[in-house]
This record gives structure tokens, sequence and C-alpha cells, in this order.
């Protein structure tokens, strides 16, 4: 098949269509990527990038191909929105000379904005072909979530903008059975709707980390909690904070690896505490190293703020988590906490609550190490079982395929 792929996200960002393109070409479609220029999480321009470009490449077999775009900034608010307009804007009007060649079907990978959508339906407007919409944040949940929309105004109208997406889309896949019924409460007649879980990229597994590797140099000694990701509101890293200045003399240590709109307001938080003997920033790291990093944690953590639409998603980083093979400390509800309970692969705690989280960690820490490594056994089996990349992809080709016959 030959593949649009459309998101305002890709590679040297670390999002999971990353590796679902690399699966794509290993099974010998054609797949060209209509993105942006690279600028997630922290609002800059990747090294290597301009606004002079490159807006051509290639990686690993596919074609990408950039859209100018205003970067988004260091806070929430009108530069972000503006940064997701003009992606829109960029996408309608030079995606149909970007990506002019014909495509079997427009693949839409989309964490927010759910507008990163529109330029797909503009092509299929033009040239009829099918469009594909995975989900991976709920709008306009979580806007109302981190607390972008206020306005009843704005809401209604960001819904009538959500529907209108809905249904301009050929098949609707969700993140998590958690997703259905709000997708349909939202567009009760969506053409197709279907559940895709994520999975962890794959090469995501237990590692043995040397004893002279770099990686270790930049860890602390002793007992770990690791967070890796976006450093962003939604994950209510404060109480992380808080929870740190609870245990700072019980020899707990914190390390961030990572960038988001609230690293600095982090940062300047441990330093308002004197944490800085406990917590470390590391900053970015790429998805390919994460590994490495991971496998050195005593425990992972995996945290969202406490909100109904959070609850129905499942945090990317649980799947990697799991894969990992290491113990998680889930400050989670819902789908996600489900899936921590169920696979014995860690402690779940309530969201939001700085002592629940120091306790959830003193219960970890107080495990034989034993136990720790047997949780994170339980985690890559359940991650294989629930969560294998390659039976997932399959069943997404089967998908694609019977929707490309049927529009022909």
């Amino acid at each position: 098949m030959k593949i649009l792929v459309v998101t305002q996200y890709f590679w040297p960002e670390s999002f999971r269509i990353n590796d679902l393109v690399r699966a794509w070409i290993d099974a010998g479609h054609e797949v060209t990527v209509l993105t942006g220029l690279p600028n997630y999480p922290a609002g800059r321009l990747f090294d290597g990038y301009r606004w002079s470009g490159p807006y051509t490449q290639e990686w690993e077999g596919a074609h990408v191909r950039r859209l100018p775009v205003v970067t988004r900034g260091s806070h929430r608010g009108l530069r972000l929105m503006v940064n997701y307009a003009s992606f829109v804007l960029s996408g309608v009007m030079l995606g149909p000379w970007l990506a002019r060649d014909r495509h079997d079907v427009t693949f839409v990978y989309a964490p927010s904005p759910i507008t990163s959508c529109i330029p797909a339906i503009s092509l299929r407007w033009l040239r009829g072909t099918p469009v594909v919409f995975w989900v991976q944040d709920l709008w306009p949940d979580n806007l109302i979530a981190i607390g972008a929309v206020r306005s009843p105004a704005v809401l209604r109208a960001v819904t009538a903008l959500s529907r209108w997406i809905y249904r301009g889309c050929d098949l609707v896949l969700a993140q998590s059975q958690a997703f259905i019924q709000p997708i349909r409460r939202v567009c009760p007649d969506v053409r197709d709707l279907r559940v895709l879980p994520n999975w962890a990229d794959g090469f995501y597994e237990p590692l043995a980390i040397e004893n002279d590797a770099p990686e270790r140099a930049e860890f602390p000694a002793g007992f770990t909690v690791v967070f890796a990701g976006n450093l962003g509101s939604a994950q209510a890293l404060d109480t992380a904070v808080e929870a740190a200045a609870l245990l700072r003399d019980e020899g707990v240590q914190w390390v961030f690896i990572g960038d988001g709109n609230q690293r600095t307001t982090l940062e300047a938080q441990v330093q308002q505490r004197g944490l800085g003997e406990c917590v470390r920033f590391l900053g970015w790291r790429p998805g390919e190293s994460m590994p490495r990093y991971l496998s050195l944690a005593s425990v992972l953590l995996v945290s969202l703020r406490r909100d109904e639409s959070f609850a129905s998603t499942v945090p990317a980083k649980v799947q990697s988590s799991l894969a990992v093979g290491r113990p998680i400390l889930a400050a989670l509800e819902g789908e996600g906490a489900r899936i921590v309970r169920d696979s014995g692969a860690g402690v779940v705690v309530e969201q939001e609550n700085a002592e629940a989280l120091a306790a959830g960690v003193r219960r970890l820490a107080a495990m034989d190490p034993a136990e720790r490594d047997e949780m994170g056994r339980r985690g890559r089996a359940y991650a294989l079982t629930h969560f294998d990349r390659d039976t997932l992809v399959a069943q997404l080709d089967g998908w694609l395929r019977a929707i490309v016959e049927e529009t022909r």
C-alpha cells in the first residue's frame, strides 16, 4: 500500500508513530509522512532545523515532508493555539503539493490537537483518499482537564469541530476501550469506531547496563524513582516534588528525564525546597536511548492529573514501562491503573496526593530487590501478551487493506 501519514509530531520527536512507520516500511509499504518542523516538547526547533528547513527528508525508507509551523514556545495559552492553527493552515495549503503523489489511504496520528486531522480531511475532499484517524487524546475533554478551555461558548465550538472531524473519517481508532463512549457522546454517528491500543517501540526491552556505561554516571546512587517523558501540566509532577520533600531524609533519589512547559517551574520548586541533593533533571534524550536509562531505575513513575478524561487514557509510557521490565509506581486511575493492577507490575496510588505517592515509594523501597524484579518480569510478560507490536500492526494492516478495497 501507499500510505500517507499526517501527524503534527514525528521523528526526531519521540512518538509511537515513529515505530509504526518503521513497521510499515519493514512490511514493504511505501510511506510518506506529512508533519511539522520538530519542536516538541521544549517548544523550540531541534538542532539542525531552522525556518529555512530542511522540509524534505528521508527517514528509514519513509519520505518525510515537513510543514512550516509556529513553535509551541515555553508556555501554554495563545502561543500553543497558534502552533496548532499553523499546522492546520500549512497542511491545508501546502499538503496537496508536498504529498502530491496518489496514496491508497491517509493515516492520522493525533495526540493533542485533534485539529491535526483537518489536512487529511481536506485531501479526502480533493482526492477521495480514505482517512483513518488514531485518537490518542480526547477532545474537548482534555482541554477542559488541563484548564485550556473555560468558556462555554468555546467549549461548544470545540465540541462541534471534534464532531465534524470524526464524521470526516472513514475509520476512527481509539487508544483504549474507555475512549469509545466519550467519542460516541461527541459524535453519535461516527462511521466506524474500533480500538487500537498503543504498544512499546520495538527497542523497549530489559537491558543489563554495563558498570562503566555513561548512563550510570548520570544516575545517583541508591533507590531511584524515574519519570521519563513530557514534563507538562497534565503529568501533575508538582506532586512528585512534594513527595520528594517528604522523603528527603530517606535516601530516595528522583530522576526526571525529558522536557516540557513545566520543567522550569519544577526546577524552581526543587531549588526553593532545597531538594537539589535528591532530585535531578537530565533533560531530553533520544527515544532509542530510553531503554538504557529506564533499565537503571529502581521504579518507574507514571503520573497524570486527576480528571475523568485522563481516566480513559492509557499513557504510552505505561506500555514502555511494562516492556522494559521495571516495576511501576502509577499515580493513575481508570484504564492505566487497571493495566498496572492486572499485570501485577507495580503499585497504584491516588493521583495528586503527595502523601500517597510517598507511601507508594516507601512500599516499593522496602521490598526485597528480587520481589521488585519479579514485578518487572510480570509487566514484561503482560506487555508481550496484550500489547504485542507485530500482532497489533498486523491487525491494523488488515483494517487498512479492507478500507482501501471498499473505496476503490
